[in-house]
């Protein structure tokens, strides 16, 4: 890749993470979501479609039932964790951009001391294999962590290839020397013990007791970033690392550990799936988790409240879309379009706003001038 190339993709991750969620930036957004649903509304009369009665069913598909705001809720744990790895990588100017790698070795970890821990009692399975899956990310993270520190390579380039790097030895593993000899099973390995495995908080739904893991580490992160002197000193070194270093701040060893909780944040993600949903790891453990959850850190500006926020309103948008096109008829191509919406005008919110005040101070001056005119 050439290096105008890699500014670019650093440009795009970037999305002012400097800026506040303040009352300005939260009208742009909820124009933005207004906006989208508009253009979708647009797409669906076109179509030949009624816009009410496919919204209706995007919400009911998402909200309507306890099976489904099981589902909605489970989706918005999987988003809002993978965000939050990406916050705390940012907030410390670093990009992990490789969060589906250690997502995948994490989930790889997890499931083997599952299925090799069987002899030891439940809690204890889980508690090990929590600290396989954050250990396994952690460690992958540190990799092109260590590189951006110690030799200043870029760790957007880096992240991006070494995601190719785990999912292939990671698939290579679940197909070779760790492939189950259980029938039915295509590539994957042995299953976990099945009393660590956590059960269903709602019947039929992919929402299970992993909850109270994601609801720690959110509190976790949330504090980190927003109440301690750590996550000043993270703030002060992504915005300018020079600066810090001279406030006494050793930006180095700072931006060498966030990017290790944010690998270690992605290895959980990779358990809670093993553990909650497949009770193995299978090589379809993610459908690009954290590529949506990398979206959702961008557009609330790498905020922990507003992540989560945003997460479960892109979580509402992906299983009612599922809904929407089995009751409604209409293709969920349409919810990525809206997505797509919302990710254009909050990306183009910065140029749209300065460009409208611009226009605002053209005319205000004309007025004045005018009056001032009359008055003469």
């Amino acid at each position: 890749m050439s290096n105008s190339f890699a500014q670019s993709i650093r440009a795009l991750f970037r999305l002012k993470p400097a800026q506040k969620l303040n009352r300005e930036y939260r009208i742009s957004l909820l124009t933005a979501v207004l906006l989208a649903f508009l253009v979708g509304a647009m797409i669906m009369l076109i179509c030949g479609f009624d816009p009410l009665k496919c919204y209706g069913a995007l919400f009911e598909g998402a909200l309507g039932k306890p099976r489904a705001l099981g589902n909605t809720l489970a989706k918005t744990i999987t988003l809002c964790l993978c965000g939050l790895a990406m916050s705390v990588a940012s907030k410390a100017g670093v990009f992990n951009v490789g969060g589906e790698g250690q997502l995948y070795v994490g989930a790889l970890a997890a499931a083997v001391v599952g299925a090799q821990c069987k002899g030891l009692s439940p809690w204890m399975v889980v508690v090990l294999a929590l600290l396989a899956a954050l250990v396994a990310g952690g460690a992958f993270a540190l990799i092109p962590g260590a590189m951006k520190v110690y030799w200043k390579v870029d760790e957007v380039i880096t992240t991006i290839m070494l995601n190719s790097v785990a999912i292939s030895f990671c698939s290579y593993m679940a197909n070779g020397p760790l492939k189950t000899a259980e029938k039915g099973i295509a590539s994957g390995t042995d299953s976990i013990m099945k009393e660590a495995g956590f059960t269903k908080l709602i019947p039929l739904s992919n929402l299970t007791t992993g909850l109270f893991f994601a609801a720690a580490v959110a509190l976790l992160v949330w504090y980190l970033m927003t109440r301690s002197s750590i996550g000043f000193e993270m703030r002060l070194t992504g915005d300018n690392d020079r600066f810090a270093k001279y406030g006494g701040i050793s930006a180095q060893k700072l931006m060498l550990w966030s990017m290790i909780l944010s690998g270690a944040i992605c290895g959980l993600v990779g358990m809670l799936e093993v553990f909650g949903l497949h009770k193995r790891f299978l090589t379809t453990v993610s459908n690009e988790f954290y590529f949506d959850g990398m979206l959702v850190a961008m557009i609330m500006r790498y905020n922990p409240f507003g992540v989560i926020v945003m997460s479960f309103f892109f979580a509402i948008l992906n299983i009612g879309g599922r809904s929407m096109e089995l009751s409604a008829g209409i293709s969920s191509e349409v919810i990525l379009i809206i997505q797509s919406v919302i990710i254009f005008f909050m990306a183009a919110e910065g140029g749209i706003r300065a460009t409208l005040q611009s226009r605002a101070a053209v005319r205000k001056a004309r007025r004045e001038a005018a009056e001032r005119g009359n008055a003469a």
